[in-house]
């Protein structure tokens, strides 16, 4: 059955040779068919029916209301996301069958078949286990994903969500952090070589020219210069990089600005292949290193820059503002941070809560602070900062995720001779779905610079002398 489109309703097929050009950009039922109160009923109600029918003394209910309140939430979005109805889209699917597009090879999953959509999470659950097979590049069956794939929430993601995802966001140890970040970056480098390319560079690129097809290397060289620029680098000043991945914008900075540059990462492997690259680009180690320790532990040392790439998502929601308190602390009056963060949509859709708790599970467990911009402005602002800068940059993000997956594929033997069919699907489907997601604005990323809210920061300094000078 295909999604309904709006009658009278058109959209904009486009060409840009920058990035991989939606095919099918189909709305999906979100926030606009949710209801707040309709929920908080369900929540509440709930429990004091239980109350009720079994006739239990009163002080159960807050009790059963608290116990049984995540659960509920959890069913009753497993239950929206099967029923509501699509608003505003635009857009007709091809209206093909199922098996036009996979291979059931599970007798199991066998009732997925005709027009019978499979839920997207038992697709690629059963895609990873070898259960089924796609019939056309991982992508290109994305980009028609909503001619064969529905997008509600599965019981299995609803007990993740509840069992471990909930968990994690509220403890957020510096074992547990450790053990994630080990795990993941740790893996080996020629892993991300793989897709990250010779920078090795884990966080979104930038395009000079949408009109322009440019290579990863020069979205990231345009991003590392990006950054510099924003931030006003100069010789001799300090410049910390918190999470610094494998330390290219650290030895970058140094060798081009003449900054003292020192990054932090909890990798062990990124570790010493950020020590190696510092080398590598000829900048001596007394004006740039790469340190092995978790961000809690950095010493109290004042910095005149602080950068932060796409790592404040893994400090959690929870120990955020604790985060940024330090990072004030550690800033000198008169220095700059910069935070680059993936970011979420408040106008939701389904499909972005199948994909982030995808994200969580397989790509980036423990990210749980990707939130909507306005909940970092505010969090910087309580923290006494005064935000001087915002850009968007989620479709540049597409844009290199659209060059990672391509290196990826072109890899494809030997990572699946290194790592095994099941890890290379995995990142497979992250690649090519956080293409789209990207794209099509479920998630984004956020450049943000900032400095002290004092009244004796140079704010004039900060503007541009020839603001209106391409006018």
């Amino acid at each position: 059955m295909a999604y309904p489109v709006k009658p009278g309703s058109t959209w904009k097929k486009t060409s840009y040779p920058s990035v991989k050009n939606a095919e099918y950009p189909v709305e999906v039922a979100g926030n606009e068919s949710f209801n707040n109160l309709h929920l908080a009923s369900v929540i509440l109600g709930v429990p004091f029916l239980i109350v009720s029918f079994m006739k239990l003394p009163f002080w159960v209910y807050p009790i059963l209301t608290f116990v049984l309140g995540l659960p509920i939430f959890a069913a009753y979005f497993v239950y929206g996301s099967k029923y509501a109805v699509p608003y505003n889209n635009r857009v007709q699917t091809p209206g093909k069958k199922v098996e036009d597009y996979i291979t059931i090879i599970d007798p199991e999953l066998q009732q997925y078949k005709g027009h019978n959509r499979i839920p997207m999470e038992t697709f690629f659950e059963a895609y990873f286990d070898g259960k089924i097979d796609i019939n056309m590049d991982c992508l290109e069956l994305l980009e028609r994903r909503h001619d064969w794939a529905s997008f509600r929430m599965t019981a299995g993601q609803a007990k993740f969500f509840v069992t471990q995802w909930i968990p994690e966001l509220i403890w957020h140890s510096k074992k547990q952090d450790e053990d994630q970040v080990r795990d993941h970056y740790d893996r080996g480098d020629d892993f991300y070589a793989a897709f990250l390319g010779p920078r090795m560079i884990y966080t979104s690129g930038v395009m000079s020219d949408v009109n322009k097809n440019e290579t990863l290397e020069e979205m990231q060289d345009n991003k590392m210069k990006l950054v510099c620029e924003k931030m006003r680098l100069k010789k001799g000043e300090r410049h910390l990089d918190i999470g610094c991945g494998w330390g290219t914008l650290t030895a970058y900075a140094a060798k081009n600005y003449g900054t003292d540059s020192t990054g932090v990462t909890l990798a062990l492997k990124q570790t010493e292949f950020g020590n190696n690259r510092i080398k590598e680009y000829g900048v001596p180690a007394t004006q740039a290193r790469i340190k092995n320790c978790d961000y809690r532990d950095i010493p109290n040392e004042k910095w005149d820059k602080i950068t932060c790439l796409e790592m404040a998502e893994h400090v959690g929601v929870l120990r955020f503002n604790e985060f940024l308190l330090q990072i004030k602390d550690m800033l000198n009056d008169d220095g700059l941070f910069y935070m680059q963060v993936a970011g979420l949509r408040c106008t939701w859709q389904y499909e972005d809560f199948i994909w982030g708790l995808f994200m969580a599970k397989y790509v980036f467990p423990g990210a749980d602070a990707s939130t909507p911009l306005y909940w970092y402005i505010k969090q910087l602002e309580c923290a006494g900062f005064e935000v001087q800068n915002v850009d968007t940059v989620g479709v540049h993000y597409s844009a290199t995720i659209y060059r990672w997956y391509q290196n990826w594929m072109s890899n494809k033997d030997a990572m699946i001779s290194a790592y095994g069919k099941r890890w290379f699907r995995t990142w497979e489907i992250f690649l090519a779905w956080s293409t789209i997601i990207s794209r099509q604005g479920s998630a984004t990323c956020y450049q943000i610079v900032a400095h002290k809210n004092l009244n004796s920061f140079d704010r004039v300094g900060l503007q541009s002398t020839s603001r209106f000078s391409s006018y």
